[in-house]
């Protein structure tokens, strides 16, 4: 991971793409495939825990697999040859039961069914925080006046609650719509050679059901090998989150310009400061979701590209789909974290917002200010900020329980 890249992402997502991580999931769906087989009879039961035993990932040279990937054309054959090296020391017999009936697509898109799962919990985790900070400050601003802004110019009276409702709005929506996608994306993938688990007779359907339940993933009920819709909706998902985040770290940036100072990030040691200006107050919470906004449409749009594919196996398409994938959802998860770190100490210069208010005000004649400027605008908004808070968190219990 480049250094540029990094700091516009967290560890934990980081983690949980590496090397080291996508091996151990590969590894994962192995033993999970060799359980199965055995239990409806379709490999000997010695022969399924030899492969077991031999599906742990520091038996393995994760290095050497990752290069020796490029020359194998995919990152499962290196693997699947060490796991079948792996098994022949201990049972010889075994080796011709691993890997049965699966294929290359089915192991690794199972591994990133896997892994994206991790990064999701850690996604809706953030954006649940982000969320709740959210809703707090439209709360706690409902009637705090001031100034709206149309065109990148002062216009009329509103509240920062107001503001905050409208911030929170789609990402409740987010959140709603991201369960359901996740639901319907996160599937075991098995299929078999063209998709028909021929190897697996009447037993295939079975097999997959029961890999499924043990790795903790839904059942698509058939290969889904090159018919992606349910996984790309899941990533324009994502996108549309991180849209929204930037919406929002968009503002706040404005906000805390110097010469608007009415909304700033939380400061502590080490964080937004300058090498050069010490007066600086840079907003690097926003930095890091304008950062994922400018590059989410790219992995979107790529992911949306990669639809059309050959027949049952696709060539490139599918493997330019699986370099995207990683890098959307380390950005997505780069940016909800860093405003769900920043959004809870949000500094908030009441003072300030009502000085720019009398101070436009000041400059109008009377009948434009008593027009526009009426503080009964401010109380209104308050009024809407609170309704719009209860409909959204009546609509999120909703979701919930369905």
């Amino acid at each position: 991971m480049s250094i540029f890249e990094g700091f516009l992402s967290t560890p934990e997502t980081l983690a949980a793409f590496d090397d080291r991580s996508f091996v151990d999931a590969m590894l994962r769906f192995e033993a999970a495939l060799a359980r199965a087989q055995a239990a409806v009879g379709l490999i000997p039961e010695s022969a399924a825990n030899s492969i077991v035993n031999s599906c742990k990932v520091e038996l393995f040279d994760v290095a050497r697999i990752v290069r020796e990937s490029g020359r194998a054309g995919s990152v499962a054959i290196p693997l699947v040859k060490a796991l079948k090296e792996a098994v022949g020391l201990f049972n010889a017999d075994a080796v011709a039961f691993t890997h049965f009936g699966s294929t290359s697509q089915d192991v690794i898109d199972t591994a990133v069914a896997q892994v994206t799962r991790n990064a999701m919990a850690l996604v809706e985790a953030d954006l649940s925080r982000a969320i709740d900070a959210l809703l707090d400050h439209a709360v706690q601003h409902a009637s705090t006046p001031m100034l709206a802004r149309t065109l990148m110019q002062p216009a009329s009276v509103t509240s920062f609650g107001f503001k905050c409702a409208g911030w929170v709005a789609p990402l409740v929506r987010s959140r709603n719509r991201l369960r359901v996608a996740k639901a319907n994306a996160l599937n075991v993938q098995l299929g078999g050679a063209v998709g028909t688990l021929a190897q697996m007779g009447d037993k295939g359907g079975e097999v997959r059901r029961r890999v499924a339940e043990e790795l903790e993933l839904g059942d698509a009920g058939a290969t889904w090998h090159t018919q992606r819709d349910e996984w790309v909706a899941l990533g324009c998902e994502l996108g549309l989150m991180v849209g929204a985040l930037g919406k929002i770290a968009l503002d706040i940036s404005l906000l805390g310009q110097y010469e608007v100072a009415e909304v700033m990030e939380p400061t502590e040691p080490g964080r937004g400061g300058s090498s050069a200006m010490p007066h600086k107050r840079n907003p690097v919470a926003s930095m890091v979701a304008l950062a994922a906004a400018q590059r989410a449409p790219q992995r979107v749009a790529a992911l949306l590209g990669a639809m059309p594919q050959e027949h049952e196996r696709a060539l490139g398409a599918w493997q330019a789909e699986l370099a995207e994938w990683p890098q959307l959802l380390m950005s997505a998860h780069g940016s909800v974290r860093a405003l769900a770190a920043a959004l809870p100490g949000l500094q908030v210069d009441a003072t300030r917002m009502r000085a720019n208010i009398d101070r436009l005000r000041a400059e109008l004649p009377k009948h434009a200010a008593d027009e526009w400027f009426n503080t009964a605008l401010a109380e209104n908004a308050g009024r809407l900020t609170l309704a719009q808070v209860e409909h959204l968190r009546s609509l999120d219990t909703q979701k919930e329980r369905t």
